[in-house]
């Protein structure tokens, strides 16, 4: 699905998510989910403009459900920023760039 986000997993979001020390805004998605094939280019742009601040990765809940369900992820898409291992900021549904941009300015700045 992605072309410039990353994957990570269940075995993968410890190191690369947690233990990262930039901001990392997760995308949890499932390849059925058609807001979330939405949203997914306008990540890539977000990531593309901003990736000198915010890392964005993606998480496929069908193949990492234990993720999903240990941050209580029960719709998608969800983004989550990361920063020191915790969840700073969530973002429920798909939105257009400029909303999430607006959503995530503290973390674009």
């Amino acid at each position: 699905m992605a072309g410039s986000l990353r994957d990570v997993t269940d075995e993968t979001f410890p190191v690369e998510v947690l233990a990262s020390e930039r901001t990392v805004l997760v995308d949890f998605w499932a390849p059925w989910c058609g807001p979330c094939r939405l949203v997914a280019p306008v990540l890539e742009q977000l990531a593309d403009q901003y990736g000198d601040r915010i890392e964005v990765v993606q998480l496929n809940v069908d193949l990492s459900p234990r993720t999903a369900q240990e941050y209580g992820v029960s719709s998608i898409p969800t983004l989550n920023v990361y920063q020191g291992g915790k969840v700073v900021k969530t973002v429920i549904g798909a939105k257009p760039k400029a909303a999430l941009e607006h959503d995530l300015m503290e973390f674009l700045k």
